[in-house]
């Protein structure tokens, strides 16, 4: 089967393609159009058609809307209460429930060709569980956990899937939401709702939780698979917190709370969860599985052996996982998650092309890894732009920033780079069999960044642009298998410098998507303190050596 996945009512509008039960591609709205999570003025922020990422997934298989069989949409609206069913304050609700029953006729008008007919409406967190445990790579039976803001009643789902059925096993009403909880807080403490979650995670540590016992009052588990989220009054633990004001330590004892309160609930759940099903392998989705310290507390203290969290976890890989599921239940073969590298990519012949029309001087080494890890060892930052870009929000050695992470100065360097707050930590990535006596406590086999580490004191001070304020980094181990150009560059800074360790953050500035696409690239090159520009096989300089061709 031939299978068109959408997502298109919340945030994060993105589409995805599987063929015969195989994963051909996925991508972002934002990657396209540059508007980061799709967000436009209120109310039509949330409602943007991905017609730019769907019409690349079809040509990318070669494909038309007609040679579709079926067109999957991450929402049902035959089972949406109303608001005031669901005890929510959205002006917009009723608005969003009408969008969705005519997304057959908008996806037809925003896809050439499309037949509204073939769109078939999939239980938003149904999407969210598929798109985890139909994809992850262990196959066979596991429990799931999803947790987010709100679908179409609830915000929590538990489940098994058994032989390729997903058994709903327990489910959270609305307006009990853990996601809209960290939402709310995010907001309050002066970053942007729906988007900076995780800013208030990284400040957390800068905190301690002494308002828990507080928060456990209003935030706690029931103890039957479910949770309560209800009158919190964040301005009785911290005062608000304006966008251009300094946080201080108040507000950092906010975010630890909340986030301590958080992991006392979804450790609860999955406990839960183990006991009821007796499955040993967790997986995850949902905006909240984004929260790579919590994941580490489940995988630490739920009794689970294996988690796997899809690293689309939000709402875009519902996408996927609206595909993943209508390939199910028609009885595709499914193949296991073939990694996060499903968008766009350019051939060596295309990329050369963008740089001549730009007239950008250029060069191209006998080795782009080694060239990379040579001007890495001399303290330079790298934007590194290679292969197909990442579907979800963490960048894997496709669209990277790199630097050395022995320089501690080098965090301050890149975020001044991003624009963004210095209290924010970059990431570590490092050979995978390196990976151990450096790092430790969460999952050595860590190629999405979503869960954290311990960094051994002995190397605290040999990397510290990458430690956290509390001890930890969230690492990227990579298998030269799958990644064997990073690999590879990787090696080449070792054997330079002694350490196995690279910092690697997103390619982009603050507020803006990821670079996607190599015009992107040059941009962002252009207008940062970059010294090197790692296109492909082709490395364009700060200083113009090279030649424009």
């Amino acid at each position: 089967m031939r299978i068109l996945g959408i997502n298109a009512l919340y945030h994060d509008p993105s589409a995805a393609l599987v063929v015969d039960g195989v994963t051909v591609a996925a991508a972002e709205e934002e990657r396209f159009s540059r508007r980061k999570h799709g967000k436009r003025p209120v109310p039509f922020s949330a409602w943007e058609q991905p017609e730019l990422a769907a019409a690349w997934c079809l040509a990318e298989a070669g494909l038309t809307a007609a040679d579709l069989d079926v067109v999957t949409y991450s929402f049902d609206p035959a089972l949406h209460l109303a608001p005031g069913e669901l005890g929510l304050d959205d002006p917009w609700d009723h608005l969003r429930h009408d969008y969705a029953v005519r997304a057959p006729q908008f996806l037809a008008a925003a896809v050439p060709g499309l037949d509204p007919a073939k769109v078939r409406f999939v239980p938003h967190h149904v999407a969210h569980a598929a798109s985890a445990g139909l994809a992850a790579p262990f196959g066979g039976d596991c429990a799931t956990l999803v947790l987010d803001g709100r679908g179409e009643q609830h915000s929590h789902l538990g489940g098994l899937f058994d032989g390729g059925a997903l058994k709903i096993l327990s489910s959270q009403g609305l307006p009990h939401s853990l996601g809209l909880l960290y939402e709310d807080a995010t907001d309050h403490l002066g970053f942007l709702r729906s988007s900076d979650e995780y800013k208030v995670m990284a400040l957390a540590s800068y905190g301690t939780p002494r308002h828990l016992d507080r928060l456990r009052e209003h935030v706690h588990a029931t103890g039957d698979g479910g949770f309560r989220t209800s009158g919190v009054d964040w301005s009785a633990f911290a005062p608000r917190r304006r966008a251009d004001e300094d946080w201080g330590p108040v507000h950092a004892d906010l975010a630890a709370s909340l986030q301590a309160v958080l992991e006392e609930v979804l450790l609860d759940l999955a406990r839960g969860l183990r006991e009821q099903t007796g499955a040993t392998r967790l997986t995850m989705a949902g905006g909240v599985a984004l929260n790579c310290v919590a994941n580490s507390r489940l995988f630490a203290d739920s009794g689970f052996d294996d988690i796997w969290v899809q690293p689309a976890a939000g709402d875009a890989g519902t996408a996927l996982g609206g595909a993943l599921y209508a390939a199910q239940q028609g009885f595709d073969e499914l193949q296991p998650f073939p990694g996060p590298d499903l968008g766009r990519g350019w051939s060596d012949d295309q990329l050369e092309a963008v740089l001549r029309t730009a007239r950008v001087p250029y060069d191209r080494p006998d080795d782009i890894a080694e060239t990379v890890a040579e001007a890495l060892a001399a303290d330079g930052i790298v934007a590194w732009f290679q292969g197909r870009s990442e579907f979800g929000p963490r960048a894997l050695g496709h669209r990277s920033l790199l630097a050395h992470p022995g320089r501690a100065d080098n965090l301050r360097r890149l975020n001044d780079v991003k624009g963004r707050e210095q209290f924010r930590p970059v990431a570590p990535m490092v050979l995978a069999e390196r990976a151990g006596g450096i790092f430790g406590r969460g999952p050595l086999v860590s190629p999405y960044m979503l869960f954290v580490q311990d960094v051994a004191p002995e190397w605290i001070d040999r990397i510290p642009a990458v430690v956290h304020v509390d001890g930890t980094a969230r690492i990227q181990s990579v298998d030269p298998a799958t990644e064997p150009l990073v690999a590879r560059m990787l090696t080449g800074f070792a054997r330079r410098t002694g350490l196995p360790v690279v910092v690697n953050t997103s390619l982009n500035t603050a507020g803006r998507p990821m670079v996607d696409s190599p015009m992107d690239a040059l941009e962002c090159f252009g207008s940062t303190p970059v010294d090197l520009l790692a296109l492909g096989p082709f490395a364009v300089r700060r200083d113009g050596s090279g030649s424009a061709r």
